[in-house]
């Protein structure tokens, strides 16, 4: 059954990417308006809104809450992208679900009216899940923008957060980060609180605007004075304060996700919290909530598979991702052999993203997603060849082929006693996933 509704719900990828409210708030009106009485958090950002996201509905969890979770894109099973309860829906629950909501979708056509994409309707299979599971929160991330997203059809959200304004998806968003940042700020709704971690001050200058014309309350955790205790691979203690005032919670904070940037993450998600309980009354213990941000995991978002060498997948996408992913690496990895493994989309800023790569990896093979948008590797290969790159490049226009190529130069450069210390799986989200379930099965 699982099978037959993720094949029925992919058809509807032929209708493409299309911004706009219509199809999917008819659509939800056929449903019986399942989105209207859940409380949901709505997260919007070019990166680390799935982290911020991870880290809220961990913590929810933590504090004994049934909380559901709306993610995308997937990584290896279709399911990841709707969770609750900790647990990714099931067939028994996706099939019924899946069959009516592409039933109303079968009958907007028939009226003559515009189809559903794909992602509108699996929107609304996530809505009318949490709500017949009758979930406590919903956490919900943007997919793309904000303003005309399928996810915006939230009226009344208890908290919306902004986590980071850069250039992607310039086709539809603007190329500009104030442009972009109005298009984020589109999930901002009438009198309901913003927490931003934006840092460019054109792009946060245009979202207290918007706040201010919906007298929305405005917190921004970019202001937020940091001490880190420690920092490794496996995560970073931290404590932070307010420029005026004594720390929010008073004692150390512990993550296990990597990554100055997901210092970051993890402050939104605080704010979040502490919204939370502070205006909208929800009783979080705060031990819970630290305990739920410690435990908190978000697959290949610099996700270490392996040591000796190191074995690092990560889905840097675009070059604000591929620079905090080196950010990152580059204390362990300086001075030492890295081979790099990457494959990016055509719509991507190929050149930055070498660029920043290009700062850890020694050698490097590129390959391709598995998505029509791929950017071919030869192209790529003449991408990095431009940007100085000064190891070598191979181009391995198979996933597979790529993993194989990777993993024989491992054995062979450790016979040498060349060895590699690190390799790095880098890339689009679709890539990524494929090569993590290729490397979960060696």
């Amino acid at each position: 059954m699982l099978g037959q509704a993720i094949k029925k719900i992919e058809a509807y990828n032929r209708f493409g990417s299309k911004p706009g409210l219509e199809r999917i708030s008819e659509l939800l009106r056929l449903l019986g308006e399942p989105q209207k009485g859940l409380r949901v958090i709505h997260v919007a950002g070019t990166n680390g809104k799935g982290s911020v996201c991870r880290y809220v509905y961990s913590a929810l969890l933590a504090c004994g809450y049934r909380a559901g979770l709306f993610t995308s894109p997937y990584l290896e099973s279709f399911t990841e992208r709707i969770e609750l309860s900790g647990k990714p829906i099931e067939g028994k629950d996706l099939f019924p679900i899946a069959e009516r909501v592409i039933g109303q979708a079968e009958k907007m056509v028939a009226q003559g009216k515009e189809s559903p994409t794909e992602f509108e309707v699996v929107t609304a299979i996530a809505l009318c899940y949490f709500k017949e599971q009758r979930a406590d929160f919903v956490v919900l991330e943007v997919g793309l923008g904000g303003r005309a997203d399928a996810t915006n059809v939230i009226d009344e959200p208890l908290i919306c957060a902004i986590t980071s304004i850069s250039r992607d998806h310039t086709e539809y968003l603007g190329d500009s980060l104030e442009s972009i940042a109005r298009e984020k700020a589109g999930i901002v709704k009438e009198g309901r609180p913003v927490v931003s971690a934006v840092r460019d001050a054109a792009a946060k200058a245009a979202i207290r605007e918007i706040c201010a014309l919906r007298k929305a309350p405005f917190y921004d955790v970019s202001e937020l004075e940091v001490q880190i205790l420690s920092q490794s691979l496996s995560g970073s203690v931290f404590t932070f304060s307010e420029k005026r005032d004594q720390a929010v919670f008073g004692k150390e904070i512990s993550i296990s996700m990597c990554g100055s940037h997901q210092i970051r993450n993890a402050l939104c998600a605080l704010r979040i919290l502490e919204l939370l309980s502070c205006r909208c009354g929800i009783s979080l213990p705060q031990e819970a909530c630290l305990k739920g941000l410690k435990e908190a995991r978000q697959p290949a978002r610099i996700e270490i598979l392996g040591e000796k060498p190191w074995m690092v997948v990560d889905g840097a996408h675009n070059p604000e991702s591929a620079g905090a992913l080196c950010d990152t690496l580059l204390p362990w990895v300086r001075g030492k052999r890295v081979l790099v493994v990457a494959g990016i989309l055509m719509d991507k800023d190929a050149g930055a993203i070498a660029r920043e790569l290009r700062r850890i990896g020694t050698d490097f093979i590129l390959t391709e997603p598995d998505s029509p948008r791929k950017l071919p590797a030869k192209a790529l290969g003449e991408v990095f060849g431009k940007v100085g790159v000064k190891g070598w490049i191979r181009q391995c226009p198979s996933c597979e082929e790529a993993v194989e190529t990777s993993l024989a130069l491992i054995r062979e450069e450790e016979e040498k006693g060349k060895p590699y210390e690190a390799v790095v799986y880098t890339g689009s989200l679709y890539l990524v996933g494929h090569i993590r379930r290729m490397l979960g099965k060696k």
